[in-house]
């Protein structure tokens, strides 16, 4: 259920997704009739019963009496638009086809009934669903996903229509490992997750792990042993390689038990990096697989030889640079105007937008997108950058940062360089991007646009990701930054499931 009712709504939160569920669905219809030339003046108005009907199967009103609140909530204008998109959609049904589907609860439920994956799949701090994408990619079947986080759980629900909104889950995991049973209604073969860990820097502790900051961790470990997985696929910063060992000792101290029968695990680690499963960027996240005693023994398999197949599946995998996540985009000018970033324009783009580019040659998008020609592009919108840093944009070329002296006489920062060397830095076209981060939603000077005078937009963010060009990241725009930088990129993570579901 994307949808709640406009009766159900409670609080401010709710009613804020819901009037932002409504502008997707309306800047759809718009977008739909711009690329195809017709004309939304011309719709023929629809009979009540008939709109009550389409209303009451999209899933934001009950009976017919809530037309009221819809009216109040929305105010006359938007409402009018969204009665004309509507008609439009009922009356061109047929031709839209399932462009407005995921904003559709009648619709999500028949995908949900046809979601005959085998593999089953748990995501815990799943984020925006990276990793969650690359395995559903793989075939994979999601039981239950868990964030903490309001908007990547609606970016998570929005994406993936196949979903029952009753397995992704808001919450802390503290929350829901104790009886994480009851979420479950069937054996799970794969639990992945990218639990944060904080507590490096007290090296003189015999166990780093420990720390409290790294409680998430432990919450983690304690939903697998509940779960009793296949397999366990953890993901995390390079610096986790200082508790590498530790980590492993956990593992395999785990003992568990399932219908009579003890289970133990066996683990492995290695440092992958995203641009060798041809993602265009340099990431390098410590990857760490976990498998189940008995699956080793009936299988002959070790954590070491999958992530040896693994390594082996990508020796012939196409390197990808930033140019190739940058081509067949429409380009865009920088925002020059304060507070405008929420704001669709012309020529500093659109949350969505007609893509120009829909049909391409480009290896890169095929890829990414599975092969599919995607007519729409989302979240492709410059932010607003000031004078000074504008002119700093301008006068850098690839590959330099804030130490060069084309720039030091405008440096606001030039007393701590040596610090932050990388706050501004031009991107190489010619060779993967540097690593996306949260971070851009700070200021994104570190992630300039190699030939035009801005930083990157989000979907030019997401591209580098490895994201589909129509994964629509909703919430605030500086917040669909954070979505991104945090996720894991769908293609290394659909490499990894490629590996693993050759042994379920």
């Amino acid at each position: 259920m994307i949808f709640k009712s406009v009766s159900q709504l409670v609080d401010i939160h709710d009613k804020k997704v819901f009037i932002e569920l409504i502008n997707v669905y309306i800047r759809l219809v718009e977008v739909y009739c711009e690329r195809n030339k017709v004309s939304l003046n011309n719709v023929t108005k629809l009979n009540k019963k008939l709109l009550v009907s389409y209303w009451i199967e999209i899933g934001i009103i009950k009976e017919e009496a809530d037309i009221v609140m819809l009216k109040k909530m929305l105010g006359q204008e938007k409402y009018n638009r969204f009665l004309i998109c509507s008609e439009f959609a009922v009356e061109n049904a047929n031709n839209i086809g399932d462009l407005l589907d995921k904003l559709n609860n009648s619709k999500r439920k028949e995908y949900q009934k046809m979601n005959e994956n085998k593999y089953t799949l748990v995501d815990f701090f799943c984020g925006a669903g990276g990793l969650s994408l690359g395995f559903i990619q793989q075939g994979f079947n999601v039981k239950l996903a868990n964030d903490i986080e309001d908007v990547c759980i609606e970016t998570y629900l929005y994406n993936h229509p196949q979903l029952s909104s009753k397995k992704i889950i808001k919450g802390d995991i503290k929350e829901i490992v104790d009886n994480v049973e009851s979420y479950l209604d069937t054996d799970i073969d794969v639990v992945v997750g990218g639990p944060p860990c904080q507590g490096f820097s007290s090296a003189n502790q015999q166990r780093i792990i420990d720390d409290p900051r790294n409680k998430l961790y432990k919450y983690f470990i304690q939903a697998v042993e509940k779960i009793v997985p296949k397999f366990v696929v953890m993901e995390n910063v390079r610096g986790m390689l200082k508790v590498a060992d530790q980590v492993v000792e956990d593992y395999k101290n785990l003992k568990t038990e399932k219908d009579g029968i003890e289970y133990t695990y066996d683990v492995s680690y290695e440092l992958l990096n995203a641009k060798d499963f041809s993602v265009a960027q340099s990431r390098e996240r410590l990857i760490y697989i976990a498998i189940r005693n008995d699956v080793i023994d009936s299988l002959n398999i070790s954590p070491d030889e999958i992530f040896k197949e693994i390594k082996e599946d990508c020796s012939d995998n196409l390197i990808f640079t930033l140019n190739d996540a940058l081509m067949d985009i429409k380009p865009l000018e920088a925002q020059r105007i304060k507070n405008m970033n929420e704001v669709d324009d012309k020529k500093t783009g659109k949350k969505i937008d007609v893509n120009e580019f829909g049909l391409t040659n480009n290896p890169y998008l095929n890829l990414i997108n599975e092969g599919r020609p995607i007519h729409y592009i989302f979240n492709h919108k410059s932010r607003y950058v000031n004078d000074i840093n504008y002119e700093i944009y301008r006068r850098l070329n690839e590959g330099e940062d804030a130490t060069n002296e084309k720039i030091a006489d405008i440096m606001p920062y030039a007393n701590r360089n040596h610090i932050f060397k990388d706050k501004y830095y031009k991107l190489i076209a010619n060779k993967p991007s540097r690593t996306i981060t949260a971070h851009l939603r700070m200021d994104c000077h570190s992630h300039i646009h190699p030939y035009q005078v801005r930083s990157i937009t989000p979907r030019e963010a997401a591209r580098i990701q490895s994201f589909p060009d129509d994964y629509l990241f909703l919430g605030p725009y500086l917040k669909t930054y954070m979505q991104i930088g945090n996720a894991v990129p769908p293609l290394l993570a659909r490499g990894i499931a490629k590996v693993i579901k050759k042994y379920l």
